[in-house]
């Protein structure tokens, strides 16, 4: 990888980058409103679990098709992976949260200098962008590669959720970072498998959904997802 490149995959990674990931749990203050999460191995066996059965299995290969439509300036396949994720959104916090982040990320390129005029045009022209499908935009147009984009994107996600953690569960920040190491390794290992070969898409976590679901009448809450 190019070193501009390693440079802007760090800045598309950064918890800096004002999208306002901070403000979304994903699920995860449900889930410690419900007892589930409570402790650093139950923290640990959450994020795991989301990581393997949603955003390792749909939304990173979801990512690698997006990659690929990009390079190939496929517009009808970029709005077609859109509507995709949109449709997986099985709770309502859960798809406000990732038009938002799309749409913050959007406004961003929009003011950064130098970032080419037709990926912004083509990402005008989708009314509910989601973050995927702008955080591919910015990777194709800074050359990062789809599987370093991808890791990025992981990694950034698994950081959020440790930090939601360390607002809404008793683990100290040791404990954080021991789950970023064990997640870390998964992740390596996640994208490495859909370099050899692009896994299907899959998004069957029904304890995700009726948790993300409660939330949105959750009395007392520290994020809006």
């Amino acid at each position: 990888m190019k070193r501009l490149a390693q440079v802007r995959l760090l800045q598309l990674a950064s918890q800096a980058f004002p999208i306002g990931g901070f403000s979304h749990s994903q699920g995860l203050e449900a889930a410690v409103e419900a007892g589930c999460v409570h402790d650093e191995a139950s923290v640990r066996r959450w994020i795991q679990d989301v990581l393997e059965h949603a955003v390792g299995s749909f939304e990173l290969p979801l990512l690698w098709r997006l990659a690929e439509a990009w390079a190939a300036r496929d517009e009808d396949a970029l709005r077609r992976l859109n509507e995709w994720l949109l449709a997986s959104r099985e709770a309502a916090e859960l798809r406000s949260a990732t038009v938002q982040m799309g749409y913050s990320m959007r406004a961003l390129l929009e003011v950064l200098p130098g970032f080419p005029a037709a990926t912004l045009a083509t990402l005008r022209l989708v009314p509910e962008p989601t973050l995927p499908l702008v955080f591919s935009a910015a990777a194709d147009a800074w050359d990062i590669a789809a599987g370093d984009a991808a890791t990025a994107y992981l990694w950034s996600w698994a950081e959020n959720q440790v930090l939601a953690a360390l607002k809404t569960a008793p683990i100290g920040q040791g404990a954080g970072q021991r789950i970023l190491l064990d997640v870390g390794a998964r992740i390596a290992a996640l994208v490495e498998r859909a370099e050899t070969a692009a896994p299907p898409l899959s998004n069957f976590t029904p304890g995700l959904a009726i948790l993300a679901s409660r939330h949105e009448t959750q009395y007392s809450r520290l994020f809006r997802s």
